[in-house]
Order: structure tokens, then C-alpha cells, then sequence
């Protein structure tokens, strides 16, 4: 039965029209309203938050990119573009048994387990401090990442392309970003100013980084887009921690 089979006439076109057009309709009401803020907003402290994001170039144009992977949802031309580059990571070339084992063991690296694991090895073996920073913002970065897939609501692939070839068990909730990436770029990015800069140890950890965002993928639980938003999320989540931890350290100074 059609909706209009029960609101016939015209309301019933209207509310069909409403439910096809909300998600650009929210994101038409969401940028009006930022610039009636931004128009409201004395021009000092414009000027204030302006300096601060200016300040942070690095940082804010990740956060950038993010919105705009996530505006760029409501493309359809973009989902077809994800559907392909998703089957090739999921389908193309040979997939033996132990590979897949392989790269579920690997997919692992990013989730609520290991991060907790990793915060228990940094408390029990090294710096307390880090420790402490890693764990909240594991948290904080879990909490984000979960706000936000309530809010785009993006179903996995598993259950919207036919072809999708599911390693393991099908992966539950929404689709974007991906929180097992956000949490491997969030731990590489965190950890990294602790090594040294052109140290192996950095490469390894970011090459773990993008393996877990492969191997997402690769089990199909996630869109490319999906990957590219969590490793962008992650990293700057990563390195907003770093400056918290600079103002620690200074104030501990």
C-alpha cells in the first residue's frame, strides 16, 4: 500500500516530498542557520575564533574535509562511485581462507578491545599521562563517531549491495564514519610526537592504521568514504589530543 493510498491529494504528495527531500532539506536548514549565527556574532569574537582555527590550519581543514565527505552523502553519483571502489576492496582477486582470517585479525586493531588494551599496556609499562589521554579520548572519540552515525544514519554495504561478500560476522549499526579506522588513525596520530619523526615505529603504526581501514573494506563492512572519514576524524582527534597534551605539559611546567 502507498502512502497515498492512505493521505490522498495533496497532503500526501507533501508529506512524500518531505520524506524524499528532509536529508537536503536539514543540511539547507543547518548552513542557513550557521550563517545567521555567524552574521549575529559580534564581529570581535569572529575575528577570536577565526584566529584559533587560523592558528590550526592542519586541524581545521581535516575537520573540513570531513563535513564534506559527509555532505557528500546526499550524491548519488558519489554512491555509485562508493559501490564500485567498496567491490573492488571486497570482490577483485583471490580471497583464500587465510587471508580472510588474516585480515579479521587485522580489523581488530581498531576496536573498543584493543584501544583498551593498548591503555593498559601504556598505564602498566610507560607514561601514565598518555595513558590517560589515550583511554579519554578513545572515549570522546567513540562517542563522536557514534553521534554521528545517529545523525547520517548511512546503512552498512553489507545490507544495501547485493554483491558484498561479508567476512566473519555482518557488522551491526550504521555505516558512517568508520569507528575502527577513526580509532587505528586516532592511536597512530596520538602516539606518533612519542617516537621519532622519521622513526620506523611511526610508519608502522600509521601502516597499521590504513590496514585496518583496507580490511574494513575487505569484510564488508564499510564504504571507502565511510574509511576515508574515520582516518580523517581520527587523525585530528589524534592530534587535538597532542595539544591538550601540550598545554598539560606546559602547565605542568
Amino acid at each position: 500500500m502507498r502512502l497515498n493510498d492512505v493521505v490522498p491529494g495533496n497532503p500526501g504528495r507533501l508529506i512524500l516530498a518531505i520524506r524524499k527531500y528532509r536529508p537536503v532539506a536539514w543540511l539547507v536548514f543547518l548552513i542557513v542557520s550557521l550563517v545567521l549565527f555567524l552574521v549575529w556574532m559580534p564581529a570581535q569574537m569572529r575575528a577570536i575564533i577565526w584566529q584559533a582555527l587560523a592558528a590550526r590550519g592542519l586541524l581545521s581543514g581535516m575537520l573540513l574535509v570531513f563535513s564534506l565527505l559527509a555532505v557528500s552523502l546526499v550524491w548519488s553519483v558519489g554512491q555509485r562511485l562508493d559501490v564500485w571502489a567498496f567491490l573492488v576492496f571486497n570482490l577483485r582477486g583471490a580471497r583464500p581462507a587465510w587471508l580472510d582470517w588474516i585480515m579479521l585479525g587485522f580489523t581488530q586493531i581498531g576496536s573498543a578491545m584493543a584501544a583498551l588494551a593498548i591503555g593498559l599496556i601504556l598505564y602498566f609499562t610507560g607514561d601514565r599521562l598518555v595513558a590517560y589521554e589515550f583511554i579519554l579520548g578513545s572515549l570522546t572519540l567513540w562517542m563522536v563517531v557514534e553521534l554521528v552515525k545517529a545523525l547520517v544514519r548511512r546503512s552498512r554495504p553489507s545490507f544495501r549491495v547485493t554483491q558484498a561478500r561479508i567476512v566473519g560476522l555482518r557488522a551491526i549499526g550504521r555505516s558512517f564514519p568508520s569507528g575502527h579506522t577513526s580509532q587505528a588513525f586516532f592511536t597512530a596520530t596520538l602516539l606518533a610526537p612519542y617516537f621519532h619523526p622519521g622513526g620506523w615505529v611511526v610508519f608502522l603504526l600509521y601502516a597499521m592504521a590504513l590496514l585496518v581501514g583496507i580490511t574494513r573494506m575487505y569484510v564488508g563492512a564499510h564504504y571507502p568514504r565511510d574509511v576515508l572519514a574515520g582516518a580523517i576524524l581520527g587523525s585530528a582527534w589524534g592530534l587535538l589530543g597532542a595539544l591538550v597534551n601540550g598545554y598539560v605539559l606546559n602547565g605542568i611546567k
